[in-house]
């Protein structure tokens, strides 16, 4: 009987942790390790290297691979990604991410790879860009399926955006992200050790990358126009990034230093979600983001962008409402209905749970995953 090992060799341009790292993580570590030997390889950030080395999973790091454009490094970095594929002999390769997507699908071919999967974690040309840009990064992630076997995208809108491009649609396939088991404290324990002392507030909360894409901007300022009929709910958001200036003055501009909370990076911090009682997630773009499952299953309901995937995760007045996208009216009102109605948030959480433990388990994106690989070997 064969018993060899599938070798996969999992690569992602950042090393930090945000979906696309998480949906890496899961895979290098629940891949079952009497079938699957896996290789990790990744470029700028240190997160993710640290977690994966707590879990024994092999990286390696690619020294000039940055997000940023920069032909000389990303030349450098073509290099390192040929130079990984050619001495770690995998079976399959998986990428993750737009510039590794192309580079890693340009050098497999090079090397006359057979089996190469991209995972869509979302499309750039979603983002706020100039016609021409669109167009232009539109024609990128096309290259980029082409060179990969198979593509998967993390929800059925993801895949309906790109299928219609020429010669891709039988390529791609939907796999949705999955949740596994979180250890999570209890509201007590979690308020006590991020806030000491507010125990007694309602708490509106979080988890995001302090970016312009993830729209906290919005989430604060229908904040602020509840906070009058309210006076006892906070909002806390844990995370780090790029946006935290701006965020920071338009905290102060509306006088919400005492109210609204920038906790910064916390490690597990899922962990902590049962300190909420409202989750909000008020994205310019998305694409199947976990937030919204964590947050499920914390039994929390949630106030979300009608954007990209998310409308497959929140059922809009069932374990959730959906606000359109960047319309602050909304968020403003969704809040309003949440904050003063109890029942209704007991109500949408507990469908929520229902929700994501029935259709949104790691285990089914792990057993499609898998099922992926092994149509690659008939290539």
């Amino acid at each position: 009987m064969d018993t060899k090992k599938t070798k996969i060799l999992l690569m992602i341009t950042k090393g930090n942790f945000g979906g696309a790292q998480h949906y890496l993580f899961d895979l290098a570590t629940n891949l079952p390790k009497e079938k699957f030997d896996v290789v990790v390889a990744c470029g700028e950030g240190a997160t993710l290297e640290k977690k994966l080395a707590e879990k024994n999973i092999k990286t390696i790091k690619i020294q000039s691979l940055r997000r940023d454009v920069h032909f000389i490094n990303d030349f450098r970095a073509f290099l390192e990604i040929l130079k990984i594929i050619k001495t770690e002999h995998p079976d399959i390769i998986h990428l993750n991410s737009s510039k590794m997507g192309g580079l890693g699908g340009l050098a497999g071919r090079i090397a006359h790879f057979p089996r190469i999967v991209f995972t869509g974690h979302g499309w750039a040309f979603n983002e706020e860009r100039s016609f021409s840009s669109k167009i232009f990064i539109g024609f990128i992630h096309w290259i980029t399926i082409l060179l990969s076997h198979r593509t998967i995208a993390v929800s059925e809108q993801v895949k309906d955006q790109i299928k219609r491009f020429p010669f891709v649609k039988n390529k791609i396939v939907c796999i949705e992200n999955g949740i596994g088991f979180i250890d999570f404290l209890s509201r007590d324990e979690a308020r006590e050790e991020l806030i000491p002392h507010k125990e007694n507030n309602l708490w509106i909360g979080t988890i995001s990358e302090l970016h312009k894409n993830k729209g906290l901007d919005f989430t604060i300022e229908a904040f602020a126009r509840v906070t009058d009929d309210f006076k006892n709910s906070i909002l806390v958001i844990i995370g780090e990034g790029e946006e935290r200036k701006n965020l920071k003055k338009q905290i102060e501009k509306l006088s919400l230093a005492d109210r609204v909370f920038l906790l910064g990076f916390k490690p597990d911090a899922n962990r902590f979600l049962k300190a909420f009682d409202i989750a909000t997630l008020t994205s310019r773009t998305e694409a199947f983001p976990y937030f919204p499952l964590e947050a499920g299953l914390a039994s929390l309901p949630i106030v979300a962008s009608w954007v990209g995937g998310i409308p497959e995760i929140v059922l809009n007045g069932e374990t959730g409402l959906l606000a359109k996208k960047e319309n602050i009216d909304d968020i403003e009102q969704a809040l309003h209905i949440l904050i003063k109605d109890e029942s209704k948030r007991r109500e949408f959480g507990e469908s929520a749970l229902e929700r994501i433990s029935e259709l949104f388990r790691l285990e089914k994106e792990l057993t499609r995953t898998m099922e992926l690989y092994g149509s690659l070997k008939t290539l």
